[in-house]
């Protein structure tokens, strides 16, 4: 278009048709004149050679107004002027021109008929706006003379008739008034009757009569009168509603729940329901462990009822400790059961109303009762938990009052089945004494096996038909508050209530009988060196019970190898530890399937017992900060964030505890657990037994096991899990047990680490002269003692295998670190070379190849670790200048000493000072970042 106007702009402008005089959009456009149209019409015409002329003008022309087209056509002469060429070009410019006039002619021929009649539709448009104009002329001079003929008479009529109207409402309002003033006599007898909707609902009435007349002065005391009786009402509302919390009644709370959503305080009746249970559990408590305490002191001295609840627990005696924590969890019980009837209740009238609201239409009132609604299932999901927490702190702080010790093993152990709580101190203790030996059990154990878990296993059995299914089992599951509703309690039982179930899980441990077995450990029962309070056995076989008596160490060692079939390819690895945190969670998983609400706390108290063993492991063997120094990425990055945020989230790193810190720092503390500690029967210096080999390959793999029985109850789990809970649950699988496996590198590590002298291959290696001047036919004799402290890896390896079992992937990271380390070893003595011929780098070469020889006899791991590590540094020997920069830019895993050496020791005798100064800038590039 641009190309069209500047053509039309050239050829003039005349004055359009009579017919657009009034187009201002184009007056400045030029319109042929009628010979021109003539002559446009009278040429042949071709369209499609007209669109190919107007396709090939350049785009340039249709740029903006300030395009001078001169100036572009002189800047594309070329320096030397043809006059044949420039005349084709014109006549070109010209055809193109000409096209573009005649397709503007038609253009404007195209569209002059629709000027036309646009032009007569503003004319009937302009004729229609006068004739309005005309009509509201006419409207207004009426207005007028109507205003002027209404009379006087008219408006006292009016008058008079408003008189009438408001003496009328008089009477009415003063019929109300006398009405009201009768009210407060029967709002009383509805209150003594405990009619509280009536009540609300008169007094809400007379409330809303009163706001109408309140311009009267006989109302405003009444008013006032009405306010208090709605207040007074309220207060009697929330005793009643704080009466629910021990003996849950339906008629009474559905009088309280209509009252308060009369007053439109449904959210706030949920609100104080929940401080009334709070207080609820509070009284409770104090109130049973006060009369404990009262009973056994033998007086009425009232110095305990002012003791804070805490303070009281430390008076319970021993003969009425069990007694009164029994009492305690019965009274809970009864308050845990009230909330569970009133989220009943809310479940079954929530369902009535949305089948009302369904029927009704009121759609505003149906929105407001659904936002309530919404609001009391969130609050009453969350309370829940929140009652469920302090329930448990309770019995915590009932717990943590007494002195335990003063219990035998079996009341101890009474306890925790009565409060079925996680205690990682405890874990603690096993840990810190634990000797990390095998603990014998069938190549076919599994943990389905164990009496923790054989709902598990009945719930995974064959199916049956309906037809044959016990009465009992085709029944619907029915809950512990279901099967206590109407009456009873869970915490009635008795101590001596054992499961008799036994359990098969032992290995034979080469036995030819169970009585020899059993003689057999007998026989060291008192040679054990462990505090006899920390001593326990691998397995109670009977019972399946938690151990109770270790042997010591040194005894354990000194069995030979005909006593034990430990080293069984098929049996899992597994220590006392993680036998009975496996039970632990057996007792948890059964506490979530009978109350299904607090499935997200066990689960939390579950995954707090593997991050506190996956952390004790860690810092038992495997933490070493010089081997992390080394760069070579030991611990994955998702490692080190997991064992950073057990770190933050559950040690405590204060070694004693500091008078001066804040009362903040010591409750920030309180809920988590010191750091563990190595037992000191464990060694891990000796370089006989691979610096403890054996027991870092029981531990680390004993590991490796709960991460995979865990994976194995993953879809248990995740089934009672409540919906939002669920990314807590997907979290930790993702980001801590299946992180354990990555534990074996670190660990392994530091004993690859030390297994080999590198140290004195190092040394042997600078005694070699590499400035040789002839090829060598015979390797150099730090080979040959590289070789020889991997034979002896060998034959370390092997004894160790013949007292732990090492599974085939420790076996190859073991392999697998010793030999990187070796090649890097290897790499950092040519990196110390002062003076190499190329004589020596042959020799380098032929040392390595006889080293990778002899390793490949020695192990199975193909490829070699890091061979092209070794390989790529001694090749680079050969390179030139050129080559050099690009090769030092594209190989970052050197190390700056070991570039520099290249650059100094094998390019310095051929290159200039220059170039040398060049490559080493390039290398420094190369190491700025890691600064």
């Amino acid at each position: 278009m641009q190309k069209i106007k500047s053509l039309m702009t050239r050829q003039g402008l005349k004055s359009p048709p009579e017919s657009l005089s009034d187009l201002g959009a184009i007056e400045s456009l030029r319109v042929p004149g009628k010979e021109e149209f003539r002559e446009l019409r009278e040429q042949p015409t071709d369209p499609q050679a007209e669109q190919e002329l107007i396709n090939s003008i350049e785009q340039v022309y249709f740029s903006t107004d300030s395009f001078d087209i001169v100036k572009y056509e002189l800047e594309k002469l070329p320096p030397v002027l043809n006059l044949q060429e420039l005349e084709e070009y014109r006549d070109k410019l010209k055809q193109q021109q000409a096209a573009v006039s005649k397709k503007v002619a038609d253009l404007i021929l195209e569209k002059q008929p629709a000027y036309v009649k646009e032009l007569e539709r503003v004319t009937s448009l302009q004729t229609g706006l006068q004739l309005a104009a005309v009509i509201c002329t006419n409207g207004r001079r009426h207005l007028n003379i109507a205003k002027e003929g209404f009379t006087q008479a008219s408006l006292g009529l009016l008058a008079n008739q408003r008189k009438r109207q408001l003496l009328i409402g008089l009477l009415k309002s003063l019929r109300t008034i006398k009405t009201l003033q009768r009210t407060d006599v029967r709002l009383s007898e509805m209150l003594e009757e405990e009619d509280y909707p009536g009540a609300i609902q008169l007094c809400l009435e007379c409330q809303k009569a009163a706001s109408t007349f309140k311009h009267y002065s006989c109302i405003s005391e009444l008013n006032s009168k009405l306010q208090d009786t709605l207040e007074q009402i309220e207060e009697q509302l929330d005793v009643a509603l704080s009466k629910i919390c021990k003996n849950f009644d339906i008629n009474h709370y559905t009088k309280v729940q209509q009252a308060y959503r009369l007053l439109g305080k449904t959210q706030t009746a949920m609100d104080q329901l929940h401080m009334h249970f709070t207080q609820a559990i509070h009284n409770t408590v104090f109130q049973v462990v006060l009369g404990y305490v009262e009973l056994c002191a033998g007086n009425t001295d009232t110095k305990f009822q002012k003791l804070q609840y805490k303070d009281l627990c430390t008076h319970v005696t021993p003969d009425s400790y069990i007694p009164c924590l029994a009492d305690l969890c019965k009274a809970l019980w009864e308050v845990m059961l009230s909330y569970y009837r009133t989220m009943e209740w809310h479940e079954k009238h929530d369902s009535e109303d949305t089948i009302s609201a369904s029927e009704g239409s009121n759609m505003m009132g149906t929105e407001e009762t659904n936002f309530d609604r919404g609001y009391i299932k969130k609050k009453l999901e969350h309370g829940l938990t929140r009652i469920w927490q302090d329930v448990q702190l309770k019995v915590k702080t009932y717990l943590l009052g007494t002195d335990l010790s003063i219990f035998k093993y079996d009341d101890f152990i009474f306890v925790l089945d009565i409060i079925s709580r996680t205690r990682l101190d405890e874990l603690r203790m096993f840990l810190e004494n634990e000797t990390w030996e095998l603990c014998p059990v069938k190549s076919n154990f599994s943990i389905l096996q164990l009496h923790e878990f054989k709902f598990m296993e009945q719930s995974r059995s064959p199916s049956v038909s309906p037809s044959k299914q016990p009465a009992s089992t085709s029944s619907k599951t029915v809950t512990l508050f279901e099967q206590y509703c109407s009456g009873g309690n869970p915490f009635e039982i008795q101590a001596n209530h054992k499961d008799e179930e036994t359990e098969d899980v032992l290995a034979s441990n080469g036995y030819e009988s169970d009585e020899q077995e059993k003689s057999a450990y007998q026989e060291y029962d008192s040679d054990s060196d462990v505090p006899e309070e920390l001593k326990r056995d691998y397995v109670d076989e009977q019972t399946g019970d938690a151990p109770v008596k270790s042997v010591s160490r040194e005894t354990l060692k000194s069995r030979k190898k005909s006593d034990y079939s430990l080293n069984k390819v098929n049996a899992p690895i597994l220590t006392n530890t993680t036998l009975n945190v496996i039970r632990l969670v057996g007792k948890y998983m059964q506490m979530m399937n009978i109350l299904k609400p607090i499935a997200f706390d066990v689960i939390h108290f579950m995954s707090q017992l593997f991050d506190y063993y996956l952390y004790a492991i860690y810092t038992f063997f495997g933490r070493n900060d010089s081997l992390e120094s080394t760069g070579l990425g030991l611990s994955s990055s998702r490692l080190r964030t997991t064992l950073n945020r057990i770190q933050e989230s559950l040690i405590d790193l204060e070694v004693s505890a500091d008078p001066t810190s804040t009362l903040a720092a010591a409750e920030e503390r309180k809920e988590k657990v010191p750091s563990p500690h190595l037992s000191h029967l464990v060694v891990l210096t000796s370089g006989d037994t691979l610096y403890g080999l054996a027991e870092r390959v029981v531990a680390t793999e004993s590991l490796v096991f709960l991460a995979e029985q865990f994976e194995f109850l993953q879809p248990h789990l995740d089934a009672v899990m409540p919906a939002v809970k669920k990314p807590f649950l997907q979290q930790f699988y993702s980001q801590t047990v299946s992180t354990a496996s990555e534990l074996r590198k670190p660990i392994y590590w530091i004993v690859a680490g030390k297994a080999i002298d590198y140290e004195q291959m190092l040394l042997l290696m600078a005694n070699v002269k590499w400035d040789v001047k002839e090829i060598m036919s015979q390797h150099n004799i730090y080979v040959d003692a590289l070789l020889k402290e991997f034979e002896q890896f060998n034959r370390r390896l092997n004894e160790v295998s013949k007292r732990v079992w090492i599974p085939l992937p420790v076996s190859n990271i073991l392999w697998e670190h010793c030999i990187r380390l070796a090649n890097r070893t290897i790499v950092e003595g040519y990196a110390n070379v002062k003076k190499c011929s190329n004589e020596g780098r042959a020799l380098m070469q032929l040392d390595f190849q006889q080293f990778l020889m002899k390793l490949e006899k020695l192990t199975d791991i193909r490829p070699i670790p890091d061979k092209e590590f070794v390989e790529t540094y001694i090749k680079a020997y050969y390179l030139t200048e050129n080559d050099m920069e690009r090769w030092i830019k594209e190989h970052r895993e050197y190390s700056t000493k070991q570039l520099t050496n290249l650059v100094n020791v094998c390019l310095g005798s051929h290159i200039n000072k220059k170039a040398r100064q060049k490559l080493l800038a390039a290398i420094d590039d190369i190491d700025r970042p890691k600064r």
